[in-house]
């Protein structure tokens, strides 16, 4: 899950914050302030990235990793998953620090649509794990 939840970060913060360039972590008229938020972001989702290997490695060294790709990859899924979820809530409802696409005709549904992948890629996740238990 720890995986999940910085390759989603990843993800964000580099197709719409730097590619896209549709929102920065804080919406400001200061763009080095919005620059600064978003490397915070991006030391954030990288430093998930690097628990998420360091913690495969030392459970492969205490031989406790397991053989099973459908328990990785749901974990994967759901840590992404609730990635967009927390963001989403928290960033683009309850702080309303940003949006997906503030400036878009209808921003309110590219946030929501962001909610709607999220809860999708839990979903899933539980799956493809329930998969795994039924195999």
């Amino acid at each position: 899950m720890i995986l999940g939840l910085g390759l989603l970060g990843a993800i964000d913060g580099i197709v719409f914050h730097q590619l896209l360039q549709w929102h920065h972590m804080v919406l400001s008229d200061n763009i080095q302030l919005e620059i600064f938020t978003d490397g915070l972001f991006t030391a954030l989702f990288s430093a998930k990235l690097l628990w998420g290997g360091v913690k495969i490695f030392q459970d492969a060294r205490k031989n406790q990793l397991g053989y099973s790709w459908r328990i990785f990859l749901g974990g994967i899924f759901i840590g992404g998953g609730a990635f967009n979820l927390v963001e989403g809530i928290v960033d683009h409802h309850i702080l309303q620090v940003h949006r997906v696409k503030p400036l878009a005709e209808n921003p309110l549904m590219y946030d929501l649509a962001f909610l709607a992948i999220g809860a999708l890629l839990v979903v899933i996740g539980f799956m493809i794990k329930r998969l795994e238990q039924n195999a």
